[in-house]
């Protein structure tokens, strides 16, 4: 393990940041929001106008991210405190820790019923003989049982504390180097058999090839919202990995494979789902979770050898979670060492118990409690309105501030400085200083009056 930088651990090796960076960024939403939202946007003119984004916007913003965590080497709130001392900018870190916090604690709600799924799969729950009405049924009857809701809600935070306690180097990054292959490893195994399934072709053309006459302001402003909250960015997450990395490592090279593995796991993903789904000639904008816990399953049931593949699907499904609740925790966590001094353990039981408190009326909301599915005024769930305020709202507010606090605050000069540090190269530095400047405060900006106006929450 190379040397600490006041008393901080750090990645041990680039490899190992890359893959714990990545599994921060990749998670449920690559494996059935992503299909899901292309579904609904025309399929593969969608998918280039994703991969657009991601370049011109996610990529820009997560260098920017990360160098303000090496610079600072400390969490999102110190880290803006150090940057801009006596400036209300700490307020932009303040945000982002209570958004992982927020997020973490409705996140764990979905990322549980993967793993009830996984055991309901495994006990042989899905006859050959169901259909979709009565897997419809099998998941209301799930997810309103408040024992089940709950219980899984607190095995899953168990297991991302355990990670996360074991601190950075022996945690985050040993388990991230054991989770991020095992799931690549078994997306491309679903994958192989969905597109060898009969009639999966018409699910390839879909995906495959652009019909650009689908595409609309809204579809743009989706694409660039995925990529936006696929990468993790805007909570402070990639602030606090970018503390941990050693300043020989070049930033912007780290940045682009992060990227780069987000977005293959998302088309990949896509690649086993909509072959999957023409051959069994399904709708391709069916909703996420009925995608995943209603439709899929029925899909597994008339497969040969459909038992393996829905009980691989799932443990593919909880192992995307997992990766990315380990970074959740870890940017409260990080707060509390650094600003209050506390034990990593003593952070890491009570920010996880906080997110299983503030978690249950998410859990309780999809049917377990009246009240809670549907809250007066709003006439949404608990756990919807959740992620309508932190997943949509708190994330492109953080991302947008971020873009602006390096373009014009900390400055492009003192940015370049650091990821240039120890001779490093910055090959599109210029690039990089235009988009972050420009087109990435503006793209956002005008995602955030999209959702507003027209109160389209991805």
């Amino acid at each position: 393990m190379q040397e600490k930088t006041q008393g901080r651990g750090v990645w041990s090796t680039k490899a190992g940041f890359i893959l714990a960076a990545a599994g921060s960024a990749i998670g449920l939403g690559n494996i059935w929001r992503f299909p899901y939202v292309t579904g609904q946007n025309g399929g593969a003119a969608f998918v280039l106008i994703y991969i657009l984004c991601v370049i011109c916007i996610g990529l820009p913003v997560m260098i920017a991210e990360l160098s303000i965590g090496r610079r600072s080497q400390l969490n999102p709130v110190g880290a803006f405190r150090k940057l801009a001392p006596g400036s209300p900018w700490v307020a932009v870190g303040m945000i982002g820790v209570a958004t992982g916090i927020g997020i973490l604690s409705y996140y764990s709600v979905v990322a549980g019923w993967t793993v009830g799924y996984f055991f309901k799969t495994v006990a042989g729950d899905f006859s050959r003989f169901i259909t979709s009405d009565t897997s419809g049924q099998i998941f209301n009857s799930f997810v309103r049982n408040p024992t089940a809701a709950i219980g899984f809600l607190f095995l899953f935070l168990v297991l991302t504390a355990a990670v996360v306690m074991g601190g950075v180097a022996k945690g985050i990054e040993r388990w991230s180097r054991i989770l991020m292959p095992a799931l690549f490893i078994l997306l491309i195994l679903l994958t192989i058999r969905s597109v060898t399934l009969p009639n999966a072709g018409e699910g390839l053309s879909f995906y495959l090839k652009p019909d650009f006459s689908k595409i609309t302001a809204g579809t743009i402003g989706k694409a660039l919202g995925q990529a936006l909250f696929s990468l993790s960015l805007g909570m402070g997450a990639m602030i606090t990995y970018g503390s941990y990395i050693a300043r020989k490592e070049n930033i912007p090279v780290a940045a682009g494979y992060v990227c780069l593995f987000d977005t293959l796991i998302a088309i990949i993903a896509g690649l086993m789902t909509f072959p999957a789904l023409f051959a069994m000639g399904l709708r391709p904008d069916a909703s996420g979770p009925g995608l995943v816990f209603v439709l899929l399953p029925t899909i597994f049931a008339k497969m040969p050898g459909g038992f393996i593949f829905g009980a691989g699907f799932f443990l593919l499904l909880t192992l995307a979670a997992l990766t990315s609740t380990i970074s959740l925790l870890e940017v409260a966590v990080s707060y509390m060492v650094d600003e209050w001094k506390w034990k990593r353990l003593r952070a890491v039981v009570l920010m996880s118990g906080l997110a299983f408190i503030i978690g249950i009326p998410s859990a309780l909301s999809q049917g377990a409690s009246q009240w809670l599915s549907s809250l007066p005024l709003v006439h949404l769930s608990f756990l919807d309105l959740a992620n309508v305020l932190l997943g949509n709202y708190s994330l492109t507010v953080g991302a947008f501030l971020i873009a602006i606090f390096v373009a014009y605050k900390w400055g492009i000069k003192s940015t370049r400085q650091e990821i240039e540090a120890e001779g490093n190269v910055f090959h599109f530095g210029r690039i990089w200083s235009f988009l972050i400047r420009f087109i990435c405060p503006v793209a956002i900006l005008i995602i955030f009056i999209y959702i507003i106006i027209t109160g389209d929450f991805f």
